[in-house]
This record gives C-alpha cells, sequence and structure tokens, in this order.
C-alpha cells in the first residue's frame, strides 16, 4: 500500500491529567504502536469528560490522516466518558473495531469484555478507537485491530475506489 503509517495517543485520566498517577497504557501504545511500525506524532493526555475528550480527538485529528487510540475512560465509573466525548467528536462509526476487542477480552470466560463502552469510528481521514485503561487491556485491544488498520487508513485517504 506504500502509506506512512501514523498513529496518535490520547490517555484520558483524571489522575495522570493531575500528575497522581502513572500514564502506564499511554506509555504502552506509544511502545506498541512505535514497535509495529506506526510513527507516533503525538501522545497527549487529558482529563475524564466528555468536552476534554471531544475537544482533543477534534483537535488530534485537524488534517492528520492516521490512527488514534485513546486508553482510559470506557468502563461504566462515574467519570468513564471517553465513549460519549468520542461519539460526540467522530463524523462516522467504526463499530467493528470494538465489537471485535469486547469479543476477545471475553475469552477469558470472566466476562470484563461486556463492561467495555468503547466507541470508533473516523474524523475526517483520522481512524479513532477506544482502548480500555489498563495498560494490558489496551495492548490486548490494539493488537486485535491493528491488522485492518492500514487498510481502513488508505481506504480513508481514497484508496481502492469501488
Amino acid at each position: 500500500m506504500g502509506l506512512t503509517l501514523q498513529a496518535k495517543v490520547l490517555t484520558v485520566s483524571d489522575g495522570v491529567a493531575g500528575g497522581t498517577r502513572d500514564d502506564k497504557s499511554g506509555r504502552a501504545l506509544v511502545e506498541h504502536l512505535t514497535s509495529a511500525g506506526y510513527s507516533v506524532a503525538e501522545h497527549r493526555v487529558v482529563a475524564d469528560g466528555v468536552e476534554s475528550v471531544a475537544t482533543a480527538l477534534r483537535e488530534l485529528a485537524a488534517g492528520f490522516e492516521g490512527f488514534i487510540v485513546t486508553t482510559g475512560g470506557t468502563g461504566f465509573g462515574p467519570r468513564d466518558l471517553t465513549p460519549e466525548g468520542t461519539s460526540a467528536a467522530l463524523e462516522r462509526e467504526a463499530p467493528g473495531f470494538v465489537e471485535a476487542i469486547r469479543r476477545v477480552s471475553d475469552n477469558d470466560g470472566r466476562g470484563f469484555g461486556l463492561l467495555s463502552r468503547a466507541a470508533a469510528g473516523t474524523i475526517g481521514a483520522a481512524l479513532v478507537c477506544n482502548l480500555p485503561g489498563s495498560a494490558s487491556g489496551a495492548i490486548e485491544g490494539l493488537d486485535v485491530v491493528l491488522p485492518a488498520v492500514p487498510h481502513a487508513l488508505d481506504l480513508l485517504r481514497g484508496g481502492h475506489p469501488h
């Protein structure tokens, strides 16, 4: 396909934004994306909240033709509003990404995949996908979707006209 694979990481966490928690999942995603051949153009941290997430995603996607992943805020906690903020910013939904992640994260039989409220979709030529807040969950989810990302980005750039 010959396209340059670019990515951005958005950590959504009151604790990380406030300096009281370590951004393990954000760093793990940057390392994993880099080892998978992506050039990580930015890693940003924002506090939980619909508007903070929506604003950050719109800014990250502006003029960007690549993959944006978020980590954190996809569960049932009162401040877990990443899906709402993501949905507010998305132009088109891509539910297959989060459906696949939920299926894989449910394979251990504990049912934790059912607790994810994650969203995915596009903003312009950027593909956005919410991932869990734990480093292991974020990497597990990323590994599920990564095989489809280059083709999705190629399509967003106008490749493969049907």
